[in-house]
């Protein structure tokens, strides 16, 4: 097996793309790429060229010779996931780019949002002649949850940036940030100056846990904690009260992963990556020993990919451990991917505790499962959570719910409770949005009157925004060139609003930023 993959796809398909010999699969045009969690290089297929290692985003690809002892396991994951049965299809429809027609005069265009979906976009638009792309984020800092999300410790997903410094240095492209549309520029204004404004806001804030105490001290959410280890100038301040051995994660998608493992790893080890200075000191005095993550329902439902649990599987310094009272089927998997993460969870909890004999035992990270919040308990300060334990109720349109087991109520002493139930998009004053979803209405891109249902001339919509909180970093390409396309398309057939000029714009914004932002 010369090349492995080696963590979640990004479900870019650029090394789909890149692969001349058509070896990783799923491609786009096969059933299960919409579900896959991550691709995989069949061995038998692959010609050993190379030419996926340049073209993956985040670094996932490498050779097998190349694998880290802590990445010895995706060879067999690899492996496990080649089947004889994919039929060998020509290389992977690309979807093409539609093309600029002639101009009299450059196309200006406005992105809202500086993470990968709007920096995605802004690529795709200038590849065209006579583009003009202007940045707009209300940080001072770019790159959204590619520099705000991303754990520290995952240092080749942070090389995504390097991807992003090649779109910023592009003609055409420039920054304006630390401006915050929709109060000190209002949408209609830079509508009224732009042929066009593409929304990349993504998901601005949390899903609540909707259970009593939540309020109080102690009780806050893990993308708050992620911001806080970040430097997310948002966060900063957070309050992360470390003084108790447990910590409790309610949610068990890849965030509550990554912060349980931060929470439960050695900040020395810590100590060279890009965590905040403020949070490293935090943890260096941390007394937390015990951090336990919470899923609602069985292991066949966790949220976190298989990359994730191996990843975290490879650490030698955490004593991960599986809790599943009613035991790990691998048959209830309805995928292949799927099936080898309930065998590694069943493996987990099979084995021996790592370390208890030890003089100074490891942290330790328990995945709970089939577990409910019902109260964050406590006086002046949060002291623990009330738990309950579920069990599966099949409703009759086949979703399956989890539901209280009577007299099964418990409580866990804990200082530090995290909600990582999922991000929700924010409005924009002045846009249409959909508060059912908290995403902006749109047809492939176009944004709709929320009235009426009507494509809004010159606006678009692209990323978490656009489709909900799903899908990685690199999900946001596919996303942005079907964006890119309508207004592409829009712009040839003259469907596209006449700006102000571009001064004029300028003037407007020294008046209310007289000193922008740099990167």
């Amino acid at each position: 097996m010369p090349h492995v993959v080696t963590q979640a796809c990004c479900a870019d398909a650029s090394c789909v793309h890149a692969c001349p010999v058509n070896c990783i699969h799923p491609t786009p045009d096969e059933p299960d790429f919409a579900t896959a969690e991550m691709l995989y290089i069949d061995p038998v297929s692959c010609v050993d060229c190379g030419a996926c290692v340049g073209a993956c985003p985040v670094g996932a690809i490498v050779p097998h010779t190349a694998l880290a002892p802590e990445q010895q396991d995706f060879l067999g994951i690899n492996e496990a996931l080649t089947g004889d049965d994919r039929p060998r299809r020509p290389q992977a429809r690309v979807p093409t780019i539609v093309r600029l027609g002639p101009t009299r005069t450059t196309l200006r265009v406005a992105v809202v949002g500086a993470g990968p979906a709007a920096l995605y976009a802004a690529d795709d638009l200038l590849r065209q002649p006579g583009v003009e792309v202007t940045v707009f984020d209300r940080l001072p800092v770019p790159h959204g949850l590619a520099r705000h999300g991303v754990a520290p410790d995952h240092t080749s997903t942070r090389a995504v940036a390097d991807l992003f410094t090649a779109i910023e240095e592009q003609p055409g492209f420039g920054y304006r940030l630390g401006v915050h549309v929709g109060e000190d520029i209002t949408a209609e204004e830079l509508a009224a100056h732009h042929h066009a404004v593409v929304y990349a806001t993504g998901a601005g804030t949390d899903r609540p846990l909707d259970i009593p105490g939540v309020d109080l001290p102690g009780s806050t959410s893990a993308t708050r904690v992620v911001g806080w280890y970040n430097d997310h100038p948002d966060h900063a301040d957070a309050d992360v009260p470390l003084d108790h051995e447990r910590a409790v994660i309610v949610g068990n998608g890849n965030v509550a992963l990554d912060v349980a493992r931060i929470l439960a790893t050695d900040p020395e080890r810590l100590a060279g990556t890009s965590i905040a200075r403020h949070s490293l000191e935090a943890l260096r005095g941390s007394r937390v020993r015990e951090v336990v993550v919470l899923g609602r329902r069985g292991p066949e439902h966790a949220a976190f990919t298989l990359p994730e649990l191996v990843g975290l599987d490879a650490r030698e310094d955490i004593d991960l451990r599986v809790d599943a009272p009613d035991g790990i089927d691998p048959d209830a998997a309805t995928t292949r991917q799927g099936r080898l993460k309930l065998e590694l969870l069943a493996r987990i909890a099979d084995r021996p505790s790592r370390g208890t004999a030890e003089t100074t035992p490891r942290r330790r990270i328990i995945l709970r499962f089939a577990t409910a919040p019902v109260e964050v308990v406590g006086t002046a300060r949060t002291e623990g959570l009330r738990v309950v334990r579920t069990e599966p109720v099949t409703d009759p349109d086949g979703r399956v719910r989890a539901v209280p087991r009577p007299g099964s109520e418990e409580a866990l002493a804990a200082g530090l409770v995290l909600g990582s139930v999922g991000y929700r998009g924010v409005a924009v004053p002045g846009v249409p949005f959909d508060p059912a979803s908290a995403t902006i209405p749109s047809r492939e891109g176009r944004v709709l009157d929320a009235a009426d249902g009507r494509e809004v001339p010159g606006l678009y919509v692209v990323g978490w925004i656009k489709r909900g909180p799903r899908g990685f970093i690199g999900s946001n390409k596919t996303c942005a060139r079907e964006t890119v396309n309508s207004l592409l398309a829009d712009a040839n057939e003259g469907r596209l609003p006449t700006p102000g000029p571009a001064a004029r714009f300028e003037e407007l914004l020294r008046s209310r930023r007289p000193v922008p932002a740099t990167v």
